[in-house]
Parts: structure tokens; sequence; C-alpha cells
């Protein structure tokens, strides 16, 4: 029998050709594949400081109640889910009394009005006859009497007819801002009174985040910063817009809101916002993307001048919004691999993505 044969066909060889071949696959993309597509960010020195996680909530800042301002039956309602322009009717209030009551009263100014106009004209007359007629003067005084009483009626008249035109206006609930309709409190046919609440409007565009937090790091936060937003495994930043100054005596905690731009989340939604414990320290940070976890450790490829990655350890320590802390063999300025560090080995070449 052939002696190559037989070396291949024993058991020995065999192992040996498996391990070569498992080790080829490992070498293979440092080695022997193409270069690896990579997109890379910049390693920084930024202020950084520790955090701690606290619980928010998303809330709109426009989020009302829409109540009845005349008594009256509902004889229509929009529904749950219907988006309203701001002016735009959200509810109606039966109005044919009032309206009767307008045309009544529209009746009456133009009496008082004219009865006004008739006056006035005699006051005109008398006033030319007084000069030489006693009882004309007599008549001009009466005349003028009646006349201011007459003046006196039409402006009650049109008073009257501008409060029902106010109250007819009232029988309409519209909407103060543009929003959804989220809540319907009451059904068409139901009959109300000033006060009761309709419908609950809610604008889903202008939103920011409540939070509360220990009052021993209220001094480390403060207007117009930047803090990271956690709702499972997305992140997100807010800006904070106010800081109550007033604690609440009986849990410790001061009130925190953010500014959320967009829809990045639904009004309800809870999430962790992280604020810091202490004052911020220049620390080398690098994106969080950057990281490479794998069963020997923490660490992050960075682009040597010959244009092949460098894998180098590193110690992380305090996140912050889309960064992390690091210490290691890296500098400020070096360029660390973001995407593409999956299946990346040390050594091997890199092509930068567009």
């Amino acid at each position: 029998m052939n002696p190559i044969r037989l070396i291949a066909c024993s058991p020995g060889f065999r192992s040996v050709l498996l391990l070569a071949l498992c080790l080829l696959r490992v070498v293979a993309p440092a080695q022997m594949g193409g270069p690896a597509l990579v997109r890379v960010a910049t390693a920084e020195v930024k202020d950084i400081a520790p955090l701690t996680m606290v619980p928010g909530t998303v809330i709109s800042r426009d989020d009302a109640q829409l109540s009845a301002e005349v008594p009256g039956r509902l004889i229509e309602v929009l529904d749950v889910g219907t988006q309203v322009g701001r002016g735009d009717v959200v509810a109606r209030i039966e109005d044919t009394s009032l309206r009767l009551q307008n045309t009544e009263l529209q009746a009456l100014v133009r009496r008082a009005e004219a009865r006004l106009r008739y006056l006035e004209s005699e006051e005109d007359r008398f006033t030319r006859l007084a000069a030489s007629n006693l009882a004309a003067a007599t008549q001009l005084d009466q005349t003028r009497s009646d006349r201011d009483v007459a003046l006196g009626d039409l402006e009650v008249a049109r008073a009257r007819l501008e409060q029902n035109a106010d109250q007819l206006s009232r029988t309409r609930i519209e909407a103060p801002y543009d929003g959804v309709i989220v809540e319907r409190l009451m059904t068409p046919g139901e009959r109300v009174v000033e006060g009761d609440p309709v419908v609950r409007l809610v604008n889903p565009e202008n939103l920011e985040v409540i939070a509360r937090a220990p009052l021993e790091y209220y001094s480390f936060v403060e207007r117009g910063q930047v803090l990271a937003l956690h709702a499972g495994q997305r992140i997100m930043t807010g800006v904070v817009r106010t800081v109550v100054a007033l604690g609440d005596l009986s849990t410790h905690q001061f009130e925190l809101r953010l500014d959320l731009d967009g829809r990045p989340f639904p009004v309800g939604q809870t999430l962790r916002v992280a604020i810091p414990v202490s004052d911020s320290r220049a620390a080398l940070t690098v994106p969080r993307d950057a990281l490479v976890l794998r069963p020997e450790g923490q660490s992050v490829f960075v682009v040597a001048s010959d244009g092949t990655a460098r894998q180098v350890p590193v110690t992380v320590g305090v996140g912050q919004g889309p960064d992390l802390e690091i210490a290691g063999d890296i500098e400020p300025g070096d360029k660390v691999v973001i995407r593409g560090n999956e299946r990346l080995q040390a050594g091997q070449e890199v092509r930068l993505m567009d």
C-alpha cells in the first residue's frame, strides 16, 4: 500500500489536519483576508462625572382636561384618538335656547336704537324752538331726560346681547393647542354644568421628562446640562430645562425637568435619568460602541499608523451619555473603531467607511 495513503488515513494525521484548519480560520482574517471595513471616532478628553440613575416619566407640557363653560346637553364629543388643531371644536353643547335669546336680544337692541334716534331728532327740533317758545324749552328738558334713559336702555340691551353671544361661543369647546384626544370623559346626550370635564387633550409633540432625585445631588444638576436618558436598550439625551429649588420635605428629593426633541418616547414612558453625583473632572473618553467585550476581557481597537488594528486592553470608568471613560494605552486623538469591531482581529488591515 502507498505510504502516503497510509499516513493520510491514520487517526493522528486527521487530528493534526483538523487542528491546522481551526488555526487557519483564526489566523486567516488577520493574515489572509482583505481589509476590514470599519468606522472610527476620536478618543477625546472630556469633563465627566460619576452618575446615578433616578426614575423619570415622559409627560406632555400640553396636557389638559377641557371642561364645559356653560350648562346644557352635549350633542357632539370627538372620539379618542382624533387629532385636532388649535381652535378646532372638540365638543358641542346644545344651543337652541341661547339662539332664541340671541334673536330676541337683537330685536331689543334695534328697538332701543330706533327710540334713541327718535329722541335725538326730537331734541334737535325742540332746541330750535326753545329760543322763542317757553313750552318748547320745557319739552326740550323732558326730551333730553328721555334720551338719556333711552341711551342707558340701549347700552343694557347691547351688553345682554354681547353676554348672550359669549355664552353661544362657549357652547363650542375648542382645542387651545394642537393635540390628540386621549380620553373621553363624557358622551353625547349627557347633561353638563359649568366646570364638568369633557375630554382630555394631549400634545404628543411638546414633550419633557420629569424626574426626582435625592437632595444631596442638587448642587450637581443645573439648567442647560445634557443628561443621558435610558429606556431599555435605548439611550438618548435630554437638556435640563428646570431644576426646582424647593425640595420635598417628606421624600427629601428635588424635581428636575428635561426637554425632549421630537417624539422619541410616548407620553407616559418610564425611563432612567443619569444625573451626576459629584463635580465633573477631565477624563479620556471614547464612544460606547468602541468597547469590545470578549472572553479575554474589555478592549478597544485603535487604528495604527500603518493602517492595521491594534487591540488595546482597557479599564472602563464612568459612563456619561454616549461616552465612556477609559484607561489604557490610548492617547487623545487616537482613532478608535466603533463599527466593524465585532470580528476584528489584532493586526488586521482596516479600511475606513466613507
